[in-house]
């Protein structure tokens, strides 16, 4: 009994530390938002809160970050929503139609492979790629490359919850004169929910924080909003404060997003852990 406990409480200091070290960044960060130049610069404990950082932020002729944030939401919603149709189908494709085994363990491993490269080295040929189509500076360009980048986990995920249907509910659903797109969207779609959810919300974000190839592709019209906080930190001075108010503000959709879908992303992130 006595061990039982005292593992059970180390077991919650572990994850109380965890928990800590997860949650401290972001409390600095709210805190300095909060915060003058000064006492930031300071390390100032007690402090008067002030909204100036998010006034500049908002307000201030020299920021463009309201527009910032709505051209990342058009890419990253936009990107996510053709991953999730690419991903769903080519899923569908790799276990359904009769590859030979080789195929779909071939194309999850270049996935994998992919997913591991830095998209920092893939800046270059699509840079040259893009401002050759005359697709630099454009929603277009930055959305083919966010569906590039998060492609491959959304066919890495989606191909473990497509796998897990059972045959027989589409071998019925054949018999009873349900064409393929029909079968995918009233049997697979409604299935593999909880998957889509927890891969959406992963490409979202993905694409949301997305900073090296959003730097590279676009100008002052089409930047993200990673792109917009960096431009805070100028040659001369460093707007700590504005930064923080940038990134606190930047974090809202996907915490909103995280807060509607959370049911559907535990039974996605858990599906098949216990058989």
């Amino acid at each position: 009994m006595v061990g039982s406990r005292a593992a059970s409480l180390g077991m919650h200091t572990v994850l109380a530390v965890a928990a800590l070290v997860v949650i401290f960044p972001v409390v600095w960060i709210g805190i300095a938002a909060l915060k003058t130049q000064i006492a930031l610069l300071r390390g100032d404990v007690f402090f008067t809160p002030v909204w100036t950082n998010f006034n500049e932020l908002l307000f201030s002729r020299s920021s463009d970050y309201l527009r910032d944030f709505l051209n990342s939401l058009i890419v990253a919603s936009i990107s996510t929503a053709l991953v999730m149709v690419v991903a769903t189908l080519a899923a569908y494709s790799l276990h359904r139609l009769g590859w030979p085994r080789w195929v779909p363990a071939a194309v999850l491993l270049w996935s994998l492979v992919f997913h591991m490269l830095p998209p920092i080295t893939m800046v270059g040929p699509w840079y040259v790629m893009f401002r050759g189509l005359g697709l630099d500076n454009t929603y277009t360009g930055l959305v083919a490359a966010h569906l590039a980048l998060n492609l491959p986990i959304g066919i890495w995920l989606l191909s473990v919850f497509v796998r897990e249907i059972p045959i027989e509910l589409e071998e019925a659903a054949r018999v009873d004169g349900c064409t393929t797109p029909q079968m995918l969207w009233r049997i697979v779609v409604p299935l593999v929910a909880p998957g889509l959810a927890a891969t959406a919300v992963i490409c979202f974000v993905f694409s949301w924080n997305e900073f090296a190839v959003a730097l590279n592709l676009t100008a002052k019209q089409t930047a993200t909003v990673p792109v917009a906080i960096a431009r805070f930190a100028q040659e001369y001075e460093i707007k700590h404060g504005v930064m923080a108010a940038g990134a606190v503000l930047s974090a809202i959709p996907a915490v909103l997003l995280l807060l509607v879908a959370q049911r559907h992303i535990v039974k996605g992130l858990t599906a098949g852990a216990i058989r």
